[in-house]
Formats: C-alpha cells, structure tokens, sequence
C-alpha cells in the first residue's frame, strides 16, 4: 500500500504504478486456470487476460520508445486485441511469471525517469490524432496510473464475482499481514 508521506513527484507517480500493478497482481491470488479464464461479468475480461494486458501495456513503454513515430498497423493491433485473454496453451503461472518480469523492468524505467522530461507521443488514430506529438514524461506515466487503475479495477470486480475476494484482503493475505477491524486476509472457501 502506497502511503502518504513526503516524496518527489517521481516517487509518488512510482508508487501509484506500483500500487496498481500489485492489487493487479493480487488479484490473481489463489485463481485455479478455470478461474482465471472465467468472465463473470457482461464483457470478456478475465483475470489472466487483464494480467496479460497488464504485461503488453507495461513493455509498451518501451516499444512506444524505439519508434515513437510509428503509426500503429496491422500486425500491432492484432498483439494489442490478443492481449487481453490468455490463448490456447497459455497459463495463469507463464502470465504471472511475464508480468512479474515487465514490472520489474517497467518499474526501474519510470525510477530512472524524469517527469518533465520531453517525450514524443506517438499517433493514437482511435482518438483522431494521427501525427506525434510533443508531449512530457509526465503525460504518459500519469496515463499509465489512469490504465493501471481502471483494469485493477476490472479485476477487483471480477474477483469478486468469483469468489468474493477483494483487492484489500488479497493484498493483506499476499504480504502475510494480520487481519484489523477494517480488513481481513482472504482465506480460500472451505470446500
């Protein structure tokens, strides 16, 4: 849990990342495959596909950082729309493991980064801008605070739907801390 204190605008755009990215990951805790395939709710989100979307939006800023002119075609696209289910002979552990790895290396990035830094957006044609656009470091992180946010916030709905469980109590049970009045730590159902 990211708390408050006295920190750098880096820091705390840091810990927000980080924030998110762990309830993402807590929420994954205890699925089986089944589980973590499953789409309780009106759309096609799952867990494993939110983790794997996860994974492909944090080795984007990288990606985004080789060309960041590039206009986004076909092939890009598919990767992006493949992202968001785990696909036939692909499992929650492999997802984990691969999200595990993108946040380490996407959380060193944005420590090394200076906010207000200039950046080069590239085209985003869904939203009618179709050149780069000068920009600051600033921009992006806090657009990946508002896309982290939204899909912990998925999987904390569709975690619930399946078990109950929420991203409080997952995070308390991943990090082995003691229950309180406000929270406990999610224990599996008695089967």
């Amino acid at each position: 849990m990211f708390t408050p204190g006295t920190y750098t605008e880096g820091e705390v755009l840091l810990g927000y990342l980080d924030q998110q990215l762990a309830a993402l990951r807590a929420s994954a805790f205890g699925l089986t495959e089944e589980q973590a395939r499953a789409t309780p709710c009106r759309s096609a989100l799952s867990i494993g596909g939110l983790i794997k979307h996860a994974t492909y939006v944090l080795r984007g800023r990288e990606r985004r950082r080789a060309d960041p002119g590039a206009m986004p075609d076909e092939a890009g696209f598919a990767l992006f729309m493949g992202s968001f289910a785990l696909a036939d002979g692909e499992t929650l552990a492999g997802a984990l493991d691969a999200f595990d790895a993108a946040r380490a290396a996407y959380l060193a990035n944005v420590r090394a980064t200076d906010p207000g830094a200039p950046l080069l957006e590239p085209p985003a044609p869904w939203d009618g801008v179709f050149t780069p656009t000068e920009s600051v470091e600033r921009f992006a992180l806090v657009h990946h605070v508002e896309e982290l946010a939204r899909h912990a916030g998925h999987a904390d709905i569709i975690r619930e739907q399946l078990d109950g469980a929420d991203a409080a109590s997952l995070l308390m049970a991943l990090e082995g801390r003691p229950g309180n009045d406000f929270v406990q730590p999610w224990r599996p159902a008695a089967t």
